[in-house]
């Protein structure tokens, strides 16, 4: 079979499963039918990195809480991103995506995302197709949906109460279509589990005379939140000679949210106090402020974090003659928006970057080489982690900085390795 005929073939499973409706991307697959399959040892590796970064992240949030003078001179939070925060720690967890890659060097852990990880309705349809054609081999998504699901009982229980509604809202930014294929896949879990599901968007939130929080005024037991914590503050540009038009906070809607759970009416998944976790300048805190983390994370930290540091706790001029060594990140910038790695771009363009990106916005964060294929790409396993426990795996392939172009590879494991 030729390639485009296999393709074809993928592409038909991938709409029959009713969750991917778009396996292009600009006339081009953004799927691959042939699968990693990895060893147990690798799987096993890639499961614990996954524990352990969760951990440090959670350690990470408790230290901030004992000083939280941080939230404003280290992590430079504004009010509303503060309120965010003060409202619902130390919960910040419910389901994440660690960013893993190998290198010749070892395990280089790009991010976390705790605040609207994506990749589980692509693994999940990926891996089933990928485990029908190969049955004997191990799909690691398999209990993707049974850990989500016990996650979001034992929250709903434990905030709202076992006798809640059994409606739960799925807030996303409705007016995007990239996350959809995600909207329809917990959609299909939850109704599967037996619940009731809304559908919409802040816009569409209000809340009930007993603080419930209502979506299209249904009354929710659950808020299942697709939609980032900076978009819920005030948002402004990462670059100082940039504005955005609409830079007002969703104050109604976040405050009917935060009050819906404060009164034990409605529970939040992915809690607000991710705003911290999710922030990339927890991983310069790590680094810089090292010593306050238990001996234990202190080597998770060394093993696994590349060397991190807010960009404006470095000497400039060290930055414009060590351009190979670094790249710069956002703090709350996702998918490969707002990276700029400096041996990937020119001495102008670097200059500009370092010149134009706003003070308390940034980290720098050491370059690392990543594995990479015959064809040049790197592979970006993603662990999917559930109430700090590692549920399944994605990746994804690609030339340069993962961004939407990214090709999604399922992932298999050999039981007999």
């Amino acid at each position: 079979m030729i390639e485009g005929e296999r393709f074809d073939e993928l592409a038909r499973e991938l709409l029959a499963s009713g969750i991917i409706t778009d396996p292009w991307l600009d006339g081009r697959p953004r799927f691959a039918a042939a699968p990693i399959v990895l060893d147990r040892a690798r799987a096993a590796e890639l499961a614990r990195v996954g524990r352990d970064v969760a951990e440090l992240y959670d350690e990470g949030v408790g230290l901030v809480i004992d000083d939280p003078a941080l939230l404003d001179h280290f992590f430079c939070l504004t009010p509303v991103q503060k309120a965010m925060f003060e409202a619902q720690k130390p919960m910040w967890h419910g389901i994440a995506r660690a960013d893993v890659f190998f290198t010749k060097d070892g395990i280089a852990v790009a991010e976390l995302n705790c605040d609207t990880p994506t990749g589980e309705a692509e693994a999940v349809v990926l891996g089933e197709i990928a485990h029908r054609r190969r049955p004997k081999l191990i799909d690691p998504n398999s209990d993707l949906e049974g850990a989500f699901i016990r996650m979001l009982r034992a929250v709903r229980d434990g905030i709202v109460g076992p006798g809640a509604s059994r409606t739960v809202g799925v807030l996303y930014p409705t007016e995007f279509t990239e996350d959809l294929s995600l909207v329809r896949l917990y959609k299909r879990w939850l109704e599967k589990a037996g619940f009731e599901v809304a559908l919409g968007s802040p816009y569409n939130l209000g809340a009930a005379e007993d603080a419930t929080a209502k979506l299209f005024e249904e009354p929710v037991s659950v808020i299942i939140r697709h939609y980032k914590t900076d978009w819920w503050s005030e948002r402004a540009s990462a670059w100082d000679d940039e504005e955005l038009l609409d830079a007002a906070p969703l104050t109604e809607p976040l405050l009917a949210l935060l009050k819906a759970q404060a009164e034990g009416k409605t529970a939040v998944i992915n809690p607000f106090g991710s705003v911290l976790a999710q922030n990339k300048r927890m991983m310069a805190f790590m680094w810089e402020h090292i010593h306050r983390f238990s001996l234990r994370s202190q080597d998770r930290i060394r093993e696994l974090i590349p060397i991190s540091s807010r960009l404006e706790a470095l000497h400039p001029e060290m930055l414009r003659t060590q351009r190979d060594d670094w790249v710069l990140k956002s703090d709350y910038g996702a998918e490969g928006e707002e990276v700029v790695v400096g041996r990937w771009v020119d001495d102008a363009e670097w200059r500009a970057s370092l010149e134009h990106a706003k003070k308390g916005r940034w980290v720098a964060q050491r370059y690392f080489d990543a594995e990479v294929d015959s064809a040049q790409r790197t592979t970006n396993f993603g662990v999917f982690i559930v109430a700090g426990e590692p549920a399944g795996l994605y990746a994804r392939l690609q030339a340069g900085t993962t961004d939407a172009a990214a090709e999604s590879v399922p992932v298999l494991i050999d039981p007999g390795s």
